[in-house]
């Protein structure tokens, strides 16, 4: 049986979606491979930024929130993909030790006018550490129908 579907994502529903530790290692691996921006790479040039030190890519920062979407919504679920972001915002900087929270706010879904057994569910993703808002994307996920 489908863990989720399109009936259960009604709005208003906040899914917790578990808690992420910054490893650092891994952030810089991302780093040095996607967004090798000095403030990313380096403690000095980190400390010396408006960052205020060495701080993880909002890229990887989003990535992360991405995997704990697919670990407690999407796999198992009858997610048909996603057109898209309409918005994204990095509102703190994240560091190397940092443990966020995770969760999914589904805003407002509606069946498809043009595909049968399809429903659009608007959903805004969040990262906190502790009660500070660090990520943000507000998103569209396709979800097929149980019916």
């Amino acid at each position: 049986m489908v863990a989720i579907a399109y009936e259960d994502l009604t709005p208003g529903r906040i899914i917790p979606l578990g808690q992420i530790v910054i490893d650092k290692d891994e952030m810089l691996a991302f780093a040095e491979r996607f967004d090798p921006q000095p403030f990313h790479l380096d403690e000095a040039a980190g400390a010396a930024s408006v960052l205020g030190g060495l701080c993880a890519s909002g890229w990887f920062t989003g990535s992360l929130w991405m995997r704990s979407y697919v670990d407690h919504v999407l796999a198992g679920s009858t997610s048909q993909g996603s057109p898209g972001l309409t918005e994204l915002s990095w509102t703190k900087p994240v560091f190397p030790g940092d443990t966020l929270r995770s969760e999914l706010e589904v805003v407002s879904a509606r069946r498809s006018a043009s595909r049968e057994g399809l429903g659009l569910v608007q959903m805004i993703g969040r990262l906190y550490r502790g009660e500070d808002l660090v990520m943000r994307a507000a998103f569209t996920g396709m979800f097929g129908t149980r019916s």
